[in-house]
């Protein structure tokens, strides 16, 4: 069995280490107008496709959940965010929910089921926030910093959630 294991050991050894080296190489280009101005795109947009970014929200406590269409567990969640939302406006908070879905069917959720919620559209990818599953909600203080993550479907009118956001700092 030790036999085994140093002639895998040294085989593997063997193989990693004559691996041939590529030269690398740097290519650079220079922007064209047409491409800088492509890729200045706003990280979310409202629902009339006017570019939002959170840096707008500076002086405000925001809460931001990421939620899908066709995710139970966030659709479950809204109406607590609902009441939450109700509780927690007089004490600088804006609630936002960020979808990656199309305005379009974000609008048509927002039609049929009737939340008063501030919808967006998330134009990047959930990995850029280390998003595996839905629902997230990432709450940001006053100076824009993200202060808690909360990951899957919460009460978010239990009073002690309703503490836990009234005292972000």
């Amino acid at each position: 069995m030790q036999l085994r294991i140093l002639l895998l050991t040294t085989l593997a050894l063997i193989t990693y280490s004559c691996k041939e080296v590529k030269e690398n190489k740097i290519i650079t280009t220079q922007p064209t107008a047409k491409t800088s101005k492509e890729l200045v795109k706003a990280s979310y947009e409202d629902l009339e496709g006017n570019p939002i970014e959170l840096s707008q929200y500076k002086g405000k406590r925001v809460l931001l959940n990421y939620w899908a269409t066709w995710c139970r567990p966030c659709i479950e969640e809204m109406p607590d965010m609902e009441k939450a939302q109700l509780v927690l406006e007089q004490e600088n908070y804006i609630f936002l929910f960020a979808s990656d879905q199309s305005i379009k069917k974000i609008t048509d959720f927002k039609n049929k089921r009737g939340f008063n919620l501030k919808y967006i559209k998330y134009n990047g990818m959930y990995a850029e926030q280390a998003i595996s599953a839905l629902p997230v909600t990432l709450i940001y203080n006053e100076v824009g910093e993200q202060v808690h993550r909360f990951d899957g479907g919460l009460k978010w009118d239990s009073p002690e959630m309703i503490e836990k956001l009234r005292q972000v700092k």
